[in-house]
């Protein structure tokens, strides 16, 4: 049974290494639409009705300066704990199927699918792949965001139609295969109930989307920003700083999942002009400051570093079993 479904018709689509179609078994005229696989290695399952402006998600500037940043090591301690909490539930997962009554072998097991919504250029994403699951689709909205992503899979040898084998034992590689996909959070080409987890990194948070595709005891981490995350940089920007209110959106999510647990980490970081401009390109400050505002602070780096404590919240949640 195919993962994924036609974003235009909703019938089962199959992936292929150059063109994914789907069957058009739900489409009136039993029309069988195709979407071709970029060289890079990424495929466009975002139909122009879905778009809301010509180019929508992530600009290639904010992109950039994201790499750069998050390549520097600046937010390697949430990066760490998202992919320790996503080894916990799954080696739990697995730890409930070899407890089964009647053994599971690995050949009659389901493959274990994660979703990494709103995935940006892939700095968790790649991450992720080194934490047990079988297949990670890497989603976003974003298409240069996406190629940067599917480049860097290439490279690595993950994407869904390499299937590195070990040369030596000629199993499956432990790392996930990923699926970096063009698509709108709110209208997910994918199966019902077909998802294991799904991750949202600073991304939206669609309870209905996001029940739609798990598993009846599937799992949800998000990662928000806590209270104080850049402070003494919001103070230097604005005149009046509103805290991150982080949690708001559990109350919407509770018909659908219950909270197992919050964990805080908090990293000081002391940056250079060159890494604060980059920080305040990737974050909404970018438009959101005035103008002279940003060229003042980072005309006072230029002399000085900047030091900030970033701040986040990492939220697991499962999904509520039916009654």
């Amino acid at each position: 049974m195919s993962l994924f479904i036609c974003p235009l018709c909703q019938s089962p689509l199959q992936s292929a290494a150059d063109t994914w179609r789907c069957d058009g078994s739900l489409h009136p005229k039993h029309t069988a639409h195709p979407f071709d696989v970029a060289r890079q290695g990424y495929v466009n399952l975002l139909p122009v009705q879905q778009k809301k402006s010509k180019a929508p998600g992530d600009s290639q500037q904010s992109i950039d300066a994201r790499k750069r940043f998050l390549n520097a090591g600046h937010y390697q301690p949430l990066q760490t704990l998202i992919c320790q909490k996503m080894r916990e539930l799954l080696a739990k997962n697995e730890s409930v199927a070899d407890s089964a009554i009647e053994p599971i072998t690995k050949k009659d097991s389901k493959a274990i699918n994660w979703l990494d919504i709103g995935c940006g250029e892939g700095y968790y994403t790649q991450a992720m792949a080194q934490t047990g699951m079988d297949t990670l689709i890497a989603a976003d909205i974003s298409k240069p965001a996406v190629v940067e992503l599917a480049k860097a899979s290439k490279v690595a040898g993950r994407l869904w139609y390499q299937q590195v084998k070990d040369s030596v034992t000629n199993a499956t590689a432990k790392s996930a295969v990923i699926y970096p996909l063009v698509t709108s959070a709110a209208h997910l080409p994918l199966r019902a109930h077909s998802i294991k987890g799904i991750s949202s990194i600073f991304s939206p948070i669609l309870p209905d989307a996001f029940n739609e595709v798990l598993t009846a005891d599937g799992y949800l981490i998000i990662a928000k920003p806590d209270i104080g995350h850049l402070a003494t940089m919001r103070e230097a920007l604005f005149d009046n700083v509103r805290e991150h209110d982080s949690d708001k959106f559990l109350h919407e999510l509770a018909p659908y999942f219950t909270l197992m647990g919050t964990e805080h980490v908090s990293t000081e970081m002391t940056l250079s002009a060159a890494d604060l401009a980059d920080l305040m390109t990737m974050t909404p400050y970018a438009y959101r400051a005035l103008n002279e505002k940003r060229q003042a602070l980072l005309a006072a780096v230029e002399t000085e570093s900047f030091t900030t404590q970033a701040k986040f919240v990492v939220y697991i949640l499962q999904k509520t079993a039916a009654e």
